[in-house]
């Protein structure tokens, strides 16, 4: 392995296989339905976190990992030969995530430890730390890593639709009343991030609308370059995901390889399935 050891958190939204083949270890968000505990995306996935929501009409509550699981990860890779580590945690925005990451920072002195608030969520945090792990497989110093993730990380944009407000009502986020009036008229609202933190950019009034919309709004930023990464976030939602990246290769440059992924329990939770969204890494000016 590197010398220079590569952790993130569930919320990156980085597939599984594609952690393991660079060496990511990725620290659980926790799920928490009443007083059982489960790790996103370890323990619980999408599909299996709404079949749960669904069936008891009720959201369960998320947490950051504790100090404790970021200690145990940071001491893995020093057994595996870790000299260095470089963490990269979802931003500190919507989640004590890089807290919890700080903290256990403090409880291991064998190697320095380099804890990164992302100030991204999902793919975009995914592929900084995809970044820093090819960079440090080439023997880059751990400043080298970090500026390397950085770079990455200021050319990153995502924007998605929601397929549904009934999460959202059900998590108190927005009115009863206004979500069943959204729901009658169709409306989809379009996210987007926006200093460190996911936003209401936009609504359309259907979801071809709505995907048109986010398919305009990335070729708005990818302009007539091929980006250099494209991920299809979804939640649940699989064959949808599909085919919304094939609408994104007849609209605009696209990488030969678009990832497809979950956006995993820890984010998902507030999104609502059937939720299809993207982000891009541009090409660099």
């Amino acid at each position: 392995m590197s010398r220079i050891a590569i952790i993130t958190d569930t919320d990156s939204s980085l597939p599984a296989d594609l952690a393991a083949a660079y060496g990511i270890r990725q620290v659980p968000i926790s799920v928490q339905f009443g007083d059982e505990t489960l790790d996103a995306a370890f323990e619980i996935d999408d599909a299996t976190l709404f079949a749960r929501i669904d069936k008891e009409n009720k959201l369960p509550a998320t947490a950051a990992p504790s100090p404790g699981r970021f200690e145990q990860a940071y001491r893995e890779a020093i057994a595996e030969g870790a000299e260095a580590i470089v963490c990269f945690c979802v931003s500190s925005e919507v989640s004590g995530t890089y807290n919890a990451a700080l903290l256990a920072r403090e409880m291991v002195s064998e190697c320095p430890i380099t804890v990164v608030d992302s100030r991204r969520l999902s793919m975009g945090q995914g592929y900084m730390a995809l970044a820093a792990a090819e960079a440090a497989q080439r023997g880059a110093s751990v400043e080298e890593v970090i500026a390397y993730a950085e770079d990455v990380g200021s050319r990153s944009h995502l924007f998605a639709a929601l397929a549904t407000l009934k999460y959202l009502a059900m998590s108190g986020r927005v009115g009863h009343l206004a979500a069943g009036m959204a729901s009658l008229l169709n409306i989809k609202p379009i996210l987007t991030m926006r200093d460190g933190k996911l936003e209401l950019l936009e609504r359309a009034r259907t979801t071809r609308r709505a995907w048109a919309r986010v398919i305009e709004l990335t070729r708005e930023v990818v302009g007539a370059k091929c980006p250099e990464r494209m991920a299809v976030l979804h939640v649940a939602a699989r064959d949808d995901a599909l085919a919304f990246a094939q609408q994104l290769r007849q609209a605009m440059p696209c990488p030969d390889d678009i990832t497809i992924c979950e956006l995993t329990p820890g984010l998902s939770v507030h999104s609502g399935a059937g939720m299809v969204g993207v982000t891009v890494i541009t090409a660099p000016q």
